[in-house]
């Protein structure tokens, strides 16, 4: 799906690009242009594989708990509401309800289903009573859209009251992003999707040791760039190639054939006992993918993930191109 970006060169469509994801390092790509560059994508590749079926295979028992269910848990088990008030009104709120504002703000939409087992530990039962507590007080709305399927899928967006409390409540980090409402139902699927792809690639960092500190998603990093690059821009709209380097360096971002690559979602954390904040920056592929656009993603660094029904089909042009961008399944 293409969201795209007016002006100045800055290309948001949507394909895909790697960055191993496994503390491999920003601009990884180029590690793999060798003749058994294939070779070594595949194998990474079976290994994330192997390693997602064995995780669907165990039950939550069979496992030791991620630190994220070790939080939920916690969160649950406070069951007493807390009077909440934003400027003349009152809200009376459970810990597990700030946190889903919370979740659901930072995303702008997310799935109940994903909501139901990410942000209750599967508790639906939970889940229900919380978001119906939540839209009664006028704090988020749940619509129903079609999944990548066709099927409906229930999802839960913040209303604009939604989103000022967690504002001026100082709930989340003063440079965390919050969103409210749907506002492009066509891509709203896609969007809702992020949340599921967030939470994967955010355990494996804290399995790893890290600690996630925030997310950006592409409205907010296009938002930044167009402010950036409208200063220094000409009459036509258009940059000098080395400050389009150093505006996209600014950004922790490349410049890839005279466009800057923006990922769907960047994850922002530090490794153990480290205080440089490390950057994921994350696309999440579907079947409209180019290769072109893959290519680009992949030189930009980007790491490239798509929906299991997906993956095969563009891994296949993948190779049949010889594109160098491993490809792994949400």
């Amino acid at each position: 799906m293409a969201r795209g970006f007016d002006g100045f060169e800055i290309d948001d469509f949507r394909d895909s690009g790697f960055d191993s994801g496994r503390d491999v390092g920003r601009g990884s790509s180029s590690s793999w242009n060798d003749p058994n560059s294939l070779y070594y994508i595949h194998r990474e590749e079976d290994r994330a594989d192997r390693r997602d079926r064995e995780g669907q295979e165990r039950s939550r028992t069979d496992r030791p708990s991620l630190a994220r269910e070790e939080r939920v848990h916690a969160i649950l088990s406070q069951r007493t509401r807390t009077k909440y008030t934003d400027r003349d009104k009152d809200y009376s709120l459970r810990d597990s309800e700030i946190h889903t504002l919370s979740e659901v703000g930072k995303f702008r939409v997310t799935a109940a289903k994903d909501l139901a087992e990410l942000t209750y530990n599967g508790d639906r039962d939970r889940m229900e009573n919380d978001i119906e507590n939540l839209a009664r007080q006028g704090l988020v709305r749940v619509t129903s859209i079609s999944d990548s399927d066709h099927n409906p899928m229930q999802v839960v967006t913040l209303t604009k009251e939604g989103q000022q409390l967690l504002s001026r409540g100082k709930i989340l980090r003063p440079d965390q992003v919050t969103y409210y409402g749907l506002k492009k139902p066509k891509e709203a699927n896609h969007d809702a999707e992020l949340y599921r792809l967030y939470h994967k690639v955010a355990d494996e960092i804290e399995e790893r040791g890290g600690r996630v500190l925030r997310v950006k998603l592409d409205y907010e990093i296009k938002r930044e760039l167009y402010s950036r690059t409208a200063r220094y821009s000409d009459k036509r709209g258009q940059l000098e190639d080395d400050l389009k380097e150093k505006i996209a360096n600014q950004y922790h971002l490349k410049v890839v054939s005279g466009e800057i690559p923006i990922p769907d979602l960047r994850i922002e954390y530090v490794r153990q006992n480290e205080h440089e904040i490390q950057r994921r920056d994350l696309e999440l592929a579907t079947d409209h993918y180019r290769p072109r656009g893959l290519a680009q993603k992949a030189r930009a660094g980007f790491q490239i993930y798509a929906r299991r029904g997906d993956t095969d089909r563009l891994r296949r042009i993948r190779d049949n191109r010889e594109l160098s961008a491993a490809i792994f399944t949400l």
